[in-house]
């Protein structure tokens, strides 16, 4: 997606060979109108996917997920990674790590959400080693539901997340790719694998 990589290319900064910040248009500050494109993109790519349901995981995932629900005319849900005082019974649980903020969270998401009658997106706004997605996968196949797919909207190409999901049969849908952030430069991989 063009208009990704551009944003990616304009305003993200690369802080270590292994991170780049997008702070100022995705994971803190979100523009709106980027949020929309890429909605727009995601439900294009899964129109005939038969979607019931998008999943995604607090906090970053949601907002590209809300935008693809709202073109897909179906229902998001995040899963928490705090416990809260309303979410205690009947939990879909998973651990994730997260390799940015190094630290492990048990993600929950309650059973009357997601069912085995759903077809399932999942959205997230990175893909590095593939945590994230597992632990929702896991969440998926604990409801009984189905997956038809996982929409990513910056790929860590260098790390092996992408790779071993796609090695599993997992249908990606990356936005946009990154071969590298060596010497603080982004390279983005020309063409995007699908599935």
């Amino acid at each position: 997606m063009k208009q990704m990589e551009d944003k990616i290319l304009a305003e993200g900064k690369v802080l270590s060979d292994q991170v780049l910040k997008v702070d100022s248009f995705l994971n803190h500050q979100i523009d709106p109108q980027l949020m929309k494109a890429i909605g727009m993109e995601f439900a294009e790519r899964f129109k005939d996917a038969g979607i019931t349901k998008i999943l995604t995981i607090e906090s970053s995932g949601i907002a590209p997920a809300v935008m693809a629900g709202l073109e897909l005319n179906v229902p998001v849900v995040f899963a928490r990674k705090r416990k809260s005082l309303t979410l205690v019974d009947d939990l879909l649980t998973a651990k994730v790590h997260s390799f940015t903020k190094n630290e492990t969270n048990e993600i929950s998401v309650s059973k009357k959400f997601i069912n085995a009658d759903d077809t399932v997106l999942m959205i997230d706004d990175f893909l590095a080693n593939g945590q994230a997605v597992n632990g929702l996968m896991d969440i998926i196949e604990q409801a009984g539901a189905t997956l038809a797919g996982v929409g990513i909207v910056i790929e860590k190409g260098f790390q092996q997340g992408g790779e071993l999901l796609r090695e599993k049969g997992i249908r990606i849908e990356s936005l946009a790719i990154i071969e590298s952030l060596e010497n603080g430069e982004v390279k983005l991989k020309k063409e995007v694998p699908t599935k």
